[in-house]
């Protein structure tokens, strides 16, 4: 074949309409698809559940070993003691937020009773004497430094705050 000027002219006009149809065509379909489904998770209530289940595990597994130093099963270890308690501090600030009302749906999951939000005032105050009695601990611990007897009583008062806790706002 011989390319004159009007072949060439023929040919760069053809190769050009191409190129303009298929930038025009590409972003017209990508306008017509249909939206990406959305990422999938959990929902707002399960993640709060989730969460809350794990401050709590989290709490039951520094404060065990605790409970066995109180009980004479294990002997004090100072180091083991303080780095339990400052967790238990730590976490017992997390339960402000482990109680969001989205997580008040009667998921089958979660054996928090309803009365946490009905009977709110109460249940605020039963986490805030948790967090002070887990500071306070905290403190008798730093100046007593051994399994005494006011180190026993605040760690007792501790868990009794779990235990009005549960009693009143936990299924069995």
């Amino acid at each position: 074949m011989i390319w004159n000027i009007s072949t060439l002219r023929v040919a760069a006009i053809a190769g050009a309409a191409l190129v303009v149809g298929v930038s025009v065509t590409i972003p017209a379909d990508a306008q017509t698809a249909a939206p990406a489904a959305p990422a999938s998770g959990p929902s707002p209530s399960r993640s709060a559940i989730e969460a809350r289940k794990a401050v709590f595990t989290l709490i039951g597994n520094s404060f065990r070993p605790l409970g066995d130093v109180l009980k004479g099963n294990k002997p004090y270890d100072a180091a083991d003691v303080q780095k339990r308690i400052a967790r238990i501090v730590f976490l017992s600030e997390l339960l402000d937020e482990s109680f969001p009302e989205v997580s008040n749906t009667g998921l089958p999951d979660t054996k928090t009773k309803a009365d946490v939000w009905t009977a709110h005032d109460d249940f605020d105050k039963k986490v805030k004497e948790f967090q002070s009695h887990a500071k306070a601990l905290q403190q008798v611990n730093l100046t007593e430094k051994g399994a005494t007897e006011p180190f026993k009583t605040s760690l007792a008062a501790l868990g009794q705050d779990c235990k009005g806790c549960h009693d009143t706002y936990k299924e069995k």
